[in-house]
């Protein structure tokens, strides 16, 4: 039998990917910076962290010394600590970044737990038009990562939200966990991402197919359409800002930039368990919302169950786990957001 034909990108994504995909390389700092003069636009860095003592002073300094001191590309450098117990807070401050803590932004509302909480919070306590997002836990950092993705917003008026795309080596330990000290499987990370994240981007936003990393964490976008954005508070703020960006801004204003390799910390298969459910009913919720899903509260029960062998008693254990929904409003909607701009 005649072999069937390979299946292709949908039309408008594969001329995306054509268009909108760079490297950092493309555009040397000096560019960058001769069009931020050009522009007056400002950037600011922000890093969520929870207990990241160990990577986040290298990333600060980094930053520092090679996008502020060195070359003035990069405005602000926050570091916004979501309740650390290790001195995550100090060692950042302490290698150069200004610290802020999640529960002193605005302090009227209870902050959940979960990176977009963060997030979305970052945006009351930065003024950058250009805001950068960077996780705290990578390792053998490349000021790239930085430069390269604030790149195509200084220089390309058009585009409004830019993700890294990166290889992502999965190290694992000769015991069998990911500590990073025995085998390497080149492209063996992001296992979230090719097991979720990825099928439902191409079953449901085609348009969104060419994203290499969708759920990566580095990516920057102008304050304008951030402030516009709902933010998922967990582990589902980056597939939910990357769908809705696409239905407030299109397809164009969005891009990716090759920044190499990331080196990070992996978690364990259940914690990744959680990740996937939480990610799963974010675009659930975006296919509800959109009306591209007939569904009814019945059909949805947002709970995970996961098992633990006691090592004594050798019996299975259930942990059920809430997959949370909670989303804040667009930034620009908060009253106390509103009078910070107001004010100047």
């Amino acid at each position: 039998m005649p072999a069937e034909p390979t299946p292709a990108l949908l039309p408008q994504a594969a001329s995306w990917l054509s268009r909108r995909s760079w490297s950092a390389a493309d555009r040397p700092v000096r560019t960058l910076l001769e069009a931020k003069r050009r522009t007056g636009h400002t950037v600011s860095v922000v890093l969520p962290a929870l207990d990241e003592e160990a990577t986040v002073g290298d990333i600060v300094r980094t930053i520092r010394r090679e996008l502020m001191e060195r070359l003035p590309l990069v405005d602000e450098l926050v570091v916004v600590d979501s309740g650390s117990a290790d001195a995550t807070a100090a060692v950042a401050a302490e290698a150069g970044a200004r610290v802020e803590h999640r529960d002193a932004i605005l302090p009227r509302l209870p902050a959940a737990p979960g990176k977009g909480e963060v997030l979305w919070r970052s945006l009351l306590v930065t003024h950058g038009d250009i805001v950068c997002f960077v996780d705290a836990d990578l390792r053998e950092f490349d000021p790239a990562f930085v430069s390269g993705i604030v790149g195509p917003l200084l220089t390309e008026p058009d585009i409004q939200l830019v993700k890294a795309m990166y290889d992502r080596p999965l190290e694992v330990s000769v015991s069998g966990s990911t500590a990073g000290d025995g085998a390497v499987v080149p492209s063996g990370g992001g296992r979230v991402t090719e097991l979720v994240a990825r099928p439902l981007l191409n079953l449901h936003w085609p348009e969104l197919a060419g994203f290499v990393q969708p759920l990566g964490g580095e990516y920057a976008a102008r304050r304008s359409l951030l402030e516009r954005l709902p933010f998922p508070t967990g582990y589902g703020v980056e597939l939910g800002l990357l769908v809705d960006a696409l239905e407030i801004a299109g397809l164009d204003a969005l891009a990716q930039v090759d920044v190499g390799v990331r080196h990070h910390r992996h978690q364990d298969s259940q914690a990744l368990g959680r990740m996937a459910a939480t990610i799963y009913r974010t675009a659930l919720e975006r296919l509800d919302r959109t009306h591209r899903l007939k569904a009814s509260a019945d059909l949805v029960r947002p709970l995970l169950t996961q098992f633990t062998r006691d090592p004594e008693t050798r019996a299975f254990t259930a942990h059920t786990h809430p997959v949370t929904a909670l989303e804040r409003p667009p930034m620009h909607t908060v009253p106390e957001y509103a009078k910070r701009r107001t004010d100047g």
